[in-house]
C-alpha cells in the first residue's frame, strides 16, 4: 500500500469505524477496530499458535490441488477441442452453485476432517487457475504458431516453446485470484463443520456474543490473503521482470 491516498482512504475507512462502533457502543454487534486488535492481541496464542495451523493447512493442500488439477484441465481442454466442448460448460456451471450450500455435504462426505474444508477450497479456487490457464494456452497468435510449424517445430515443440510461456502471465492472474479465494473458501468450510480454525473460532466466539473475538479470525484471514497475494505476485515479478521494464 505504497499509494498515499490509498492510505488515506484506508485511514478514513478506520476512523469512521471507530467513531461508528463507539457511539453505537454495542461491542457485541459493531467492535472498533482500536477493541479488535486489542482482542487479537490477547487470543493471539490460540489463534496463531492453535488455529492458524490448521487454516494454513487447507489453504496450502487446496491451492495444490487446483494448481495441479486446473493446470491439467487446461491442458486437457487446449489439447482436446471435443474435451472444451464438454468440460468447459461444466466449469461454468460449478460456479452457478452456492458454496454455502455445498459445504454440508462436503461434511457429510467427509465428516469434520481436513478433506472437508479443502473440497470447498479447491471448488472456489480451481475454477480461475482452470479458465485463465486454458484462455492463455489459447491466446497465442496462429500466425506465430504457422511460422513455427513452417521451421519444423513439432507440435510438442510449439506447446512448450511458444503455448505454455504465453500462458503464464494468464496462469498467474488466475494463481492471484485464487489465492485470495482459498481464505475464503477455507474459512467457509471450518464455519460450517470444523472442530478447530479461524472460522470454527470465529463462529464459536458468535455463539457467544464475543463481537471483538469474532472479527479478530477475521483480521488474520485478511492478513494471510494478502500475504499470500504479495507472494504470488512477487513471484510472477521475479519471472517476468521485462514486462516492468516495459
Amino acid at each position: 500500500m505504497r499509494n498515499p491516498s490509498s492510505v488515506a482512504i484506508v485511514a478514513i475507512l478506520l476512523g469512521v469505524w471507530e467513531a461508528g462502533a463507539r457511539l453505537l457502543n454495542k461491542t457485541f454487534i459493531l467492535p472498533s477496530p482500536v477493541q479488535i486488535v486489542i482482542r487479537l492481541w490477547e487470543l493471539k496464542e490460540v489463534l496463531l499458535l492453535k488455529h492458524l495451523p490448521v487454516t494454513f493447512t487447507v489453504i496450502v493442500i487446496g491451492l495444490c490441488l487446483s494448481i495441479g488439477m486446473g493446470t491439467a484441465v487446461a491442458v486437457w481442454m487446449h489439447a482436446k477441442p471435443a474435451v472444451r466442448k464438454a468440460v468447459y460448460p461444466l466449469l461454468i456451471a460449478s460456479q452457478m452453485i452456492p458454496v454455502i450450500a455445498l459445504a454440508p455435504i462436503f461434511v457429510l462426505w467427509f465428516g469434520y476432517t481436513i478433506w472437508s474444508k479443502v473440497a470447498v477450497t479447491v471448488l472456489i479456487t480451481f475454477f480461475p487457475i482452470t479458465v485463465n490457464t486454458f484462455d492463455g494456452l489459447s491466446a497465442g497468435q496462429k500466425d506465430a504458431r504457422e511460422l513455427l510449424r513452417t521451421m519444423g517445430a513439432t507440435p510438442r515443440d510449439i506447446f512448450w516453446k511458444y503455448s505454455v510461456p504465453a500462458a503464464l502471465p494468464h496462469f498467474f492472474s488466475g494463481l492471484k485470484i485464487a489465492v485470495t479465494m482459498s481464505v475464503i473458501g477455507a474459512a467457509i468450510g471450518e464455519w460450517l463443520g470444523a472442530q478447530a480454525g479461524l472460522g470454527y473460532f470465529s463462529r464459536r466466539m458468535m455463539t457467544q456474543f464475543d463481537g471483538a473475538a469474532v472479527f479478530a479470525p477475521i483480521l488474520v484471514l485478511t492478513g494471510i490473503g494478502i500475504l499470500l497475494f504479495l507472494c504470488v505476485a512477487l513471484i510472477e515479478k521475479r519471472l517476468f521482470k521485462w514486462r516492468s521494464q516495459n
